[in-house]
């Protein structure tokens, strides 16, 4: 018999971990009104040593939709063409979105507005807070702590969500593996001067056995990811800043006069992703549930990505509007999502460090097709940049059931500014009153064209179910289906 007493709940929800995904996570539960304790073990500091550098048009959309990227854009630059490798860029300014571009801003900068927005919202922050243990049962999830001072505390919640990156220890609690394999070793980092400025935004080239990458912070100084296949050493091996001149020479021709280096470091890039994003009352999101290649700089985007899909589900089930079968759906959609950003950065990769003959040969058939067939181009700058996914439809459901909705005119407005609420959005042609209890979670809106399809849109900006016509009774039906 266990003489310890179960905890007293402490929130309906912890998440652990204030990286980005933790934060927008944390912060999405509490605007909808769920008390959420978000832990993290490291003391309250926001690190000007974040890796990810640019914000992808769909997560410019997620931020849209909670009144944030317009204050994004102002500090980031934005960027109509990413450059992945000799003779393939992507241009974005044909992206069916707002935002046309890529937007180049530190991780430490998106990470600063979300936090003040969680704050804001109620989210109650454990700073110097480490798990040490977890166990769960059929009602909740109990978390051991150790907090400041190394006092040790049982805390209670619902749900838990593991947002605490690579080496998560929520995954390890719940014995999930990580598989998956090192791709590139001894990358080395770099936050520099420069005495003289590129000539674009976003530095990067291959040359031979030499990879690097420049990247402003905004501050006057530039992060240096650069890596040489000729010397592979470990983690630990002494880095100086000759040894990243050096490798930048090489693959960019020159150095740019770095100087006055702040930080100085090596990396390993790895690509793995966990089997399963959710056991039992545990989830995963971020770098807890998937890691990869720094190329395309999609891994802080498909982590707010993951955050924005979670969200609202668990708010939904937490506060009893509809089942927890709802929880189902994140593994199915977002797990093939992170599979996908697996292959394609992991594919920019290999592309790009192309050495043998038969490599270089497909790189250059790739670059072919990509550069002449519109389709492919299509399909290729769309997953990049998020808008191209669509999410699992049951079968018979209408041709738009899973896709993302693009910001549509609405008579009140963009679809995005409805989307603020953190509400589902029923857009109809014609007016429709709804008379339930659910106001508080459904916004009614009217095209602002003359388009006939009623679509029922989900917080985080995909349709949950659409009609091409739709009466009252068949509209309410949906509505309880999906809003609850």
């Amino acid at each position: 018999m266990n003489s310890h007493p179960t905890p007293a709940p402490t929130a309906p929800v912890i998440v652990v971990g204030s990286g980005p995904a933790g934060l927008l996570l944390a912060g999405d539960l509490a605007t909808a009104g769920v008390h959420v304790t978000l832990i993290e073990k490291r003391p309250h500091k926001i690190s000007n040593l974040s890796r990810a550098f640019v914000l992808h048009a769909r997560t410019l959309e997620q931020l849209d939709a909670r009144g944030l990227a317009d204050e994004l854009e102002a500090a980031g630059r934005p960027l109509d063409r990413l450059r992945l490798f000799t003779r393939l860029s992507v241009d974005l300014t044909t992206l069916p979105s707002r935002f046309n571009h890529l937007l180049v801003i530190p991780q430490y900068e998106v990470e600063k507005v979300l936090e003040r927005r969680a704050v804001e919202a109620g989210v109650e922050f454990r700073y110097e807070t480490e798990m040490t243990g977890l166990a769960q049962d059929a009602d909740g999830v109990t978390v051991e702590v150790r907090g400041p001072g190394g006092a040790a505390e049982s805390l209670r919640a619902d749900y838990v969500v593991g947002t605490d990156g690579m080496r998560s220890a929520v995954r390890t609690a719940i014995g999930l593996p990580f598989p998956g394999k090192s791709v590139i070793r001894s990358v080395v980092l770099a936050d520099v001067r420069l005495a003289e400025e590129p000539e674009s935004l976003l530095t990067v080239d291959t040359v031979g056995d030499a990879f690097a990458f420049l990247a402003p912070f905004g501050d006057g100084y530039y992060r240096v990811i650069a890596w040489n296949r000729a010397h592979d050493v470990p983690d630990s091996e002494p880095l100086d800043l000759e040894e990243v001149k050096e490798v930048t020479r090489l693959a960019l021709g020159r150095d740019y006069g770095m100087h006055d280096a702040r930080w100085l470091s090596r990396f390993h890039s790895d690509e793995r992703q966990a089997p399963a994003y959710r056991v039992g009352r545990v989830f995963l999101a971020g770098d807890a549930a998937h890691v990869h290649t720094p190329a395309g700089g999609q891994g802080m985007n498909t982590g707010l990505q993951d955050a924005a899909n979670l969200g609202w589900k668990l708010a939904a089930v937490v506060q009893g509007h509809v089942g927890a079968a709802l929880l189902d759906t994140y593994q199915a959609e977002r797990h093939p999502v992170g599979r996908s950003v697996l292959r394609s950065s992991g594919g920019i990769v290999r592309m790009a460090m192309a050495k043998r003959p038969w490599t270089l040969a497909q790189r250059a058939v790739l670059t072919g097709i990509l550069n002449t067939v519109a389709p492919a181009r299509r399909r290729m700058t769309e997953r990049l940049t998020g808008i191209g996914y669509r999410y699992p439809a049951p079968r018979g459901a209408h041709r738009l059931t899973g896709t993302r909705v693009p910001d549509v005119r609405l008579r009140s407005g963009r679809l995005y500014e409805a989307l603020r609420g953190g509400h589902f959005v029923l857009i109809t042609p014609e007016p429709h009153e709804d008379q339930s209890l659910r106001k508080d979670r459904l916004d009614v809106q009217q095209w602002a064209s003359d388009r006939r399809t009623t679509v029922l849109v989900r917080p985080d900006g995909y349709v949950a179910w659409a009609a091409d016509a739709a009466d009252t009774e068949t509209i309410e039906r949906a509505l309880a289906t999906h809003v609850g």
